[in-house]
This record gives structure tokens, C-alpha cells and sequence, in this order.
């Protein structure tokens, strides 16, 4: 009897039985691990951690009914991403009903050519990039689609979609020079002139887009040579694939004003952003409006934007429950009083380690406290008040301990299944987590790798 072999990244668990064993997990620590808090204080709207006010308190394990019970208060918690997801999901379908989005893409790629589809992939992962490094994150989760759309049209698959725009994102965002949520948080934090130190950070950004670059066009060789190699092929392309050859597109008035909806949309949330602080709730009304908008435009009836509405729904409703479902994580470390506790026993650690070591093992500590406190600013403020007073004792200047508070953030965010921007923008991408993981676990060592090396010549230059 013959028996099918899996392929390799098949057996990677699924993601919805990963998390749950991470929700055990974090169930379990909080009978295994002290529980612990520090003091905090308000600055500036914001609580922080007050250095050397670490004390043990009463345990409190999280029971059986609790552990489910915290189900429900994750998806709480994550309730404003999750309507993002929805939002955007909406706005992508309206846009898609209009015709608007696959007349773009194939009349952009009839100009520029197939023959230039691997510039185009390279040009692309650092478009996608500079999005990351000077937007935000989850500000650019509507951009995920039109990636995906591009992809297709130049013979790609959705991995190779997710490569370009979700991946590119992520590492613009992780280790963008002027993150305000990380390297913002942290000068204030350091008591440091703000985004100083932003040459150095800048090549260590540039050099983690060019490897990305590298990566998604290798991997796009290798699929056009042996299409079996693809990890992407079987999943759902419905409404992203373009429907006609390439000579027959080119962009009707109707098409220009949908698009001149959605980029003066875009314009508005991003005015609003900067201007006035929106953030999800703020983002996901823009995301409604254009859709409604861009239905109008496309003179779409009542009974077609409807349906396309839950059609829409339908199709980012897992990534939306994986938010709210990873979230829960969180829920049961705050439960267990049991994250103050991860925190202090990492820092304390680093104090017997020489100052080469002590900045690996700190970004390594970030990297674990990443998993439990997804939140860029929120882990800013429950460990850097921790981890500059240790750094300063190792003798790490204080630009180099945000360098590797910023590499154990931001890096790993690549394969952060608690981080809700990163599943919600791998839903809109139909690219399913155990796929995910598969194609950028080699990348994100890579880069983390490379900004070790970037970390030990901060060390040798006292950066500062």
C-alpha cells in the first residue's frame, strides 16, 4: 500500500493547535514560576516599569475554567484589531467587486514587462519596506491584497506575495531608525535625544530589507524553474488572480475614480495618523468609509455591496480569530502575575555574562519576552526600565541596549504568532501560518544573525 509522503512543511503543527499549546504552557508556568510585579508609574499617559521595585507576591495559578474562561477576554482585548481585519478585509472586496484593483496591476505589469518581473520583486520588497520603516504596521494592512495581486500577475504564488509585503513590513517596521513605539519609547526612556543613533540603525534596516530582497528572489527562481517547489501553489487565489491576458487591460474612468477614492482614503488616515494620533478604531472607520465610497463609485447596487460585504468577512474571519485567540496568551500571563516575573529572572541573568554575551542573551531575552508582550511600546515599557540599569552595569552604552532590545523585538516579529498585525496582514494574504513559518524561519535567522554582527561592532565602536 502505497502512502503519500507529507511534504516537509505539512508537518509544522497547525497554528490553531500551536497556540493552544502555548496557552497550556503559560497555564502551567503560572504554578511553576513566583509571581511577581514591579511598581509602575504614569509617564506621560503610559505605565512603566520602575527599576529595583521587583517583589514577590501570593501565587496565583491559573485554574483549568480560567485558562478557557480567558478565551473570551483575549478576543476583548483584541477586539479592536479584530475589526481592523474585518474593515480592511471589506474595503479589499469592494475594491476587488470594482475591478479597479486587477485593472491597476495588469496595466502596471503590461507597461513595465514580465521580462522585469525580478526588479519588480526587488523594487517591491523595499516599496513595502519604506511603508513599514515610515507609516506603521498595522496602518498598512490594506496594501497586503494589492501585494498579493502584483505577485500573482508576474507569475509568483501568495508566498512569494507575503515575502514582499508582509515580510518587508515587518522588518522596515522592526527595525526602522524612527519606530516610534521602540526606538521612540526607548530614548524617552534612556533619557536620550530622540532617534539619535540613526545612521547606524539605518544601514542595520537597509541591509535587512537587501537580504529580504535577495531571499524573495531566490525563492521566486525557484519556483519559476521547478513549480513543485512552490509552498503556495494550492492556496485559494480566488478574486487575486488576474482574468484576462496581460495585453487586454488598461484602466476605464470608472477605474480612476475608484482609485482616486481609495488613495485619497489612504491620504486621510494617514493625515489623521500623524496629525492627530488615530490609531485602530480611527483607521478601521477610513477603511468602511472608502469601502462605502468606492461602492458608490463603482455604482454598485445595495444587494451587491452586502454581499460582498460577508463574502469579505468570510474569507478574513480565521485570521481575525487568530488574533483574538493569540491574545489569550497575554490574558493568562497577566493572570498569573507570572510576566514581571520572565522579566526580572532574564534580566538578572545577564549580570554574570561579559558585555559581548550580555547583548546576545539580552536580544534573546526580548526575543522570549516578545512571545508574551507582542506590543512594541508595551514591551518598551515593562522591560527597558529594567534593562538599561543592567546594561549600564555591564558596561553596554545605552544606544547599544536599545539596538538589542530593538533586534529581539523587531526580528522576531517575523514569526510572532501572538502578534495580531502579523496574522491579521498573512490572513488578508491567504497564507496560512504553518506555511508562513516554513518559507521565513531561514530568513529571520539570517537577519538575526546579521544584526548581531551590527550589535557586537556597536560594542567594539562604544556607540553611544
Amino acid at each position: 500500500m502505497n502512502v503519500e509522503k507529507k511534504r516537509w512543511y505539512e508537518r509544522i503543527p497547525h497554528p490553531v493547535s500551536m497556540l493552544f499549546g502555548i496557552i497550556v504552557l503559560a497555564t502551567i508556568l503560572s504554578y511553576i514560576l513566583p509571581a511577581g510585579m514591579f511598581e509602575r508609574e504614569l509617564v506621560d499617559g503610559r505605565q512603566r516599569v520602575v527599576p529595583g521595585t521587583f517583589k514577590f507576591v501570593d501565587q496565583n495559578p491559573v485554574s483549568i475554567l480560567d485558562m478557557f474562561t480567558a478565551l473570551a477576554k483575549g478576543f476583548k482585548s483584541a477586539s479592536d484589531i479584530i475589526w481592523v481585519i474585518f474593515a480592511s478585509g471589506i474595503m479589499f472586496g469592494i475594491l476587488e467587486r470594482s475591478k479597479m484593483v486587477e485593472n491597476a496591476v495588469g496595466t502596471l505589469v503590461k507597461k513595465l514587462g514580465l521580462k522585469r518581473r525580478y526588479l519588480i520583486v526587488i523594487v517591491m520588497t523595499f516599496v513595502f519596506g519604506l511603508l513599514g520603516i515610515f507609516v506603521g504596521y498595522e496602518n498598512n494592512i490594506a496594501m497586503v491584497p494589492i501585494g498579493a495581486m502584483l505577485s500573482l500577475a508576474i507569475g509568483g504564488d501568495l508566498i512569494l506575495a507575503a515575502g514582499m509585503c508582509v515580510a518587508a513590513i515587518t522588518v522596515g517596521f522592526g527595525l526602522s531608525p524612527v519606530n516610534p513605539y521602540t526606538v521612540g519609547t526607548g530614548h524617552q526612556i534612556a533619557e536620550m535625544p530622540m532617534y539619535s543613533g540613526a545612521a547606524l540603525r539605518s544601514l542595520v534596516c537597509f541591509c535587512g530589507l537587501s537580504l529580504l530582497a535577495f531571499y524573495n528572489v531566490r525563492y521566486f527562481r525557484k519556483i519559476n524553474q521547478d513549480r513543485t517547489k512552490s509552498i503556495g501553489d494550492d492556496l485559494d487565489t480566488e478574486g487575486l488572480s488576474l482574468s484576462k491576458s496581460l495585453n487586454e487591460y488598461s484602466m476605464s474612468l470608472n477605474n480612476w475614480l475608484v482609485a482616486l477614492i481609495f488613495v485619497g482614503g489612504m491620504a486621510y488616515m494617514l493625515f489623521g495618523i500623524f496629525t492627530y494620533g488615530w490609531y485602530l478604531q480611527e483607521i478601521a472607520a477610513v477603511f468602511v468609509m472608502i469601502a462605502i465610497a468606492a461602492g458608490i463609485g463603482a455604482r454598485l447596487n445595495p444587494r451587491e455591496i452586502s454581499e460582498t460585504t460577508l463574502k469579505s468577512i468570510s474569507i478574513v474571519a480565521p485570521g481575525a480569530f487568530m488574533v483574538g485567540y493569540a491574545t489569550t496568551i497575554k490574558v493568562i500571563l497577566e493572570m498569573g502575575q507570572i510576566s514581571d516575573t520572565i522579566a526580572f529572572q532574564l534580566s538578572d541573568m545577564l549580570t554574570s555574562l561579559p558585555i559581548y554575551g550580555s547583548a546576545i542573551v539580552m536580544s534573546l531575552a526580548q526575543c522570549v519576552m516578545n512571545l508574551f508582550i507582542p506590543s512594541g511600546s508595551g514591551q518598551a515599557l515593562a522591560t527597558l526600565p529594567i534593562m538599561i540599569p543592567v546594561g549600564d552595569l555591564v558596561g553596554l552604552t545605552r544606544q547599544t541596549t536599545i539596538l538589542a532590545f530593538q533586534i529581539g523585538d523587531g526580528v522576531t516579529n517575523l514569526i510572532n504568532p501572538t502578534l495580531g498585525g502579523l496574522i491579521a496582514m498573512l490572513s488578508l494574504s491567504r497564507v496560512p501560518f504553518d506555511r508562513w513559518l516554513s518559507f521565513i524561519t531561514p530568513l529571520m535567522l539570517m537577519i538575526l544573525f546579521m544584526c548581531w554582527i551590527f550589535l557586537m561592532l556597536a560594542i567594539a565602536i562604544g556607540w553611544n
